[in-house]
């Protein structure tokens, strides 16, 4: 039977709640921080701070910066949910596993709220000036169905996606294979993909108005870099393919080394672990026992 774990709400003083350990982290400018004591102004706390009782005081186990939060807005009481006992509290796990939303999803989910909410309430809430840049939906309306999967998918960044724009659907195709192949989802691979795009697959209604596409140096950079990871794939894929050989010769070896009767005889009699491993190995590569 699996263990109730009891948590019960309860607004605290501020002076009894106490961080299990403090963090190097400068307020002023992690933003982060920022977002979450413009919420709470805006809004108030979604999240309560979890706590569980020790020595007369509350310890933080996970909301140390919307602790930090109500420590700078001057509340006195702060919502929490309370694990009453230390068994409760050792079974807690941390939200650093909580998969995070994609910028495709973030993007619907702005999109529906500026149904019923106008942009400068959102932008308010989340601390930031305008959310319009964060909208994006010029930049994926232009972006292959299988380039947004993979933005989607939380693999490569809004930046990242936005170079794909440069170029028509079918390189853009291409430029994530490549990247596929490589492993590399950087925003400083993907331009370099762009720059060695052939004029008839460049996207002619973008305008080109970033530096990098201007600066010969900065193009220079780019290329070498994409040579690099074409010749590092390279290396790989022929080292691989060598060592594929070399050990399907081995296999091979090994399997006429144990047909021999004098050979395995001589091998059970003295050496019947080495023989064993020879079996295992000629089984799983031929799929055949040796009598």
């Amino acid at each position: 039977m699996a263990n109730v774990v009891n948590v019960q709400g309860k607004d605290i003083a501020i002076e009894n709640l106490v961080p299990l350990r403090v963090r190097d982290i400068n307020l002023k400018s992690h933003a982060g921080f920022a977002r979450i004591v413009a919420t709470i102004k805006a809004v108030g706390l979604v999240e309560p701070v979890c706590v569980y009782k020790k020595n007369g005081k509350y310890s933080i186990l996970d909301g140390y910066l919307r602790f930090k939060a109500f420590e700078k807005l001057g509340v006195r009481k702060v919502p929490c949910r309370v694990f009453s006992n230390k068994k409760n509290k050792e079974t807690y796990t941390w939200n650093k596993k909580v998969s995070r939303i994609s910028a495709v999803q973030e993007n619907r989910m702005l999109q529906k709220a500026l149904k019923t909410v106008a942009e400068p309430a959102i932008s308010g809430t989340f601390g930031l000036r305008s959310i319009k840049y964060r909208l994006a939906a010029t930049v994926i309306k232009q972006l292959h169905l299988k380039v947004i999967k993979v933005l989607d998918d939380n693999f490569m960044s809004r930046k990242c996606a936005a170079e794909f724009t440069y170029v028509k659907p079918k390189r853009q195709l291409q430029i994530l294979r490549e990247m596929q192949k490589n492993n590399d989802y950087s925003r400083s691979f993907a331009r370099a993909l762009v720059i060695k795009t052939p004029e008839s697959l460049r996207n002619g209604e973008k305008k080109k108005r970033k530096p990098w596409t201007q600066d010969p140096t900065k193009g220079k950079e780019l290329v070498a870099k994409l040579e690099e990871a074409q010749k590092s794939h390279d290396f790989y894929t022929t080292t691989y393919h060598r060592y594929s050989t070399d050990l399907l010769k081995t296999c091979s070896y090994v399997g006429k080394l144990i047909t021999s009767k004098k050979v395995k005889k001589y091998l059970k009699d003295k050496f019947p672990d080495v023989l064993a491993c020879f079996e295992k190995i000629v089984l799983e590569t031929d799929g055949r026992k040796i009598d």
